[in-house]
């Protein structure tokens, strides 16, 4: 089941299931409310679609699947050729951060290149939305908690990512975290989101291309993991890393620039495109 949220006219949020080029509106309800009232997505999808309004998926506004999820927990260097390419060594410990709800952009949102720095990079990663969650988790249980999967461009200001040892403002310029188009039922994907090539596009010439069978710590093991330490809830996001390929690594520098069209395509999950806008200065 892929489910989207999306606005028909600016105004009204609605959830919506995507059929080819067609959204069935569910009404006004939300992924977050549904995960947390631990509903089945498949069958609430099934008994509700029937009768509702349709849209064309060209002519609505997509929100992300979820506007304010729980906790959104991004991973970093969980692929052993992007860690090859940057400053650090591979560590045997997840690297763990935050994103926070007011970096959050949909399909097609603009992607915001801030003022203050001339540093915005891509980096296409596996999203992976849980529907329960707690503590201590046996890995051997964790993917019994993922609702589903969808995608995210993890966009990071490097200039002040490297500021200081740890990442967060870098990792939450307002505009910067892209999380879309849907949301894919857990049960239309290989066991873990296993297997499915991930491809990242800047104006159309690919510059990540990886398989998400190569993360280093799998979505089971960051579960079972991140629970040892965090309690883990229906509506949490877990964006699972992302591999070799980001402009800052390269030589010279592939920094994006307003007007630039990024892509992030995984395999059975869509493709998630957002043109980059400068940020405007405030009056």
């Amino acid at each position: 089941m892929r489910y989207v949220h999306f606005s028909p006219d600016g105004h009204k949020k609605l959830l919506g299931i995507l059929q080819g080029s067609t959204i069935v509106s569910l009404g006004d309800v939300t992924l977050g409310q549904l995960l947390a009232a631990g509903s089945d997505l498949i069958a609430f999808a099934k008994a509700n679609w029937g009768g509702g309004e349709e849209f064309s998926a060209d002519a609505v506004s997509w929100l992300p699947p979820l506007t304010h999820p729980v906790k959104i927990i991004c991973v970093g260097l969980n692929y052993a050729d992007h860690t090859k390419e940057s400053p650090y060594e591979q560590p045997s410990y997840p690297t763990l951060f935050p994103r926070f709800n007011t970096s959050l952009i949909g399909h097609r949102a603009p992607l915001i290149r801030p003022l203050i720095s001339d540093s915005l990079d891509f980096e296409g990663e596996l999203a992976v939305i849980l529907g329960s969650g707690g503590r201590h988790i046996p890995q051997t249980h964790a993917l019994d908690c993922v609702a589903g999967y969808s995608i995210f461009n993890d966009g990071s200001v490097r200039e002040y990512q490297f500021k200081a040892p740890q990442w967060t403002v870098g990792k939450n310029f307002d505009g910067t975290g892209a999380f879309g188009p849907t949301f894919v039922t857990a049960d239309e994907l290989p066991a873990g989101g296993k297997g499915l090539k991930l491809e990242t596009r800047l104006n159309g010439k690919v510059v990540q291309s990886a398989n998400t069978s190569d993360m280093l710590f799998d979505v089971a093991t960051l579960i079972s993991v991140i629970s040892e330490a965090i309690t883990l809830e229906a509506g949490d996001v877990i964006v699972s890393g992302t591999p070799a390929g980001i402009g800052w690594a390269r030589e010279p520098k592939l920094i994006m620039r307003d007007g630039d069209v990024c892509e992030v395509e995984i395999e059975g999950l869509g493709v998630l495109s957002n043109t980059v806008r400068d940020e405007q200065p405030q009056r």
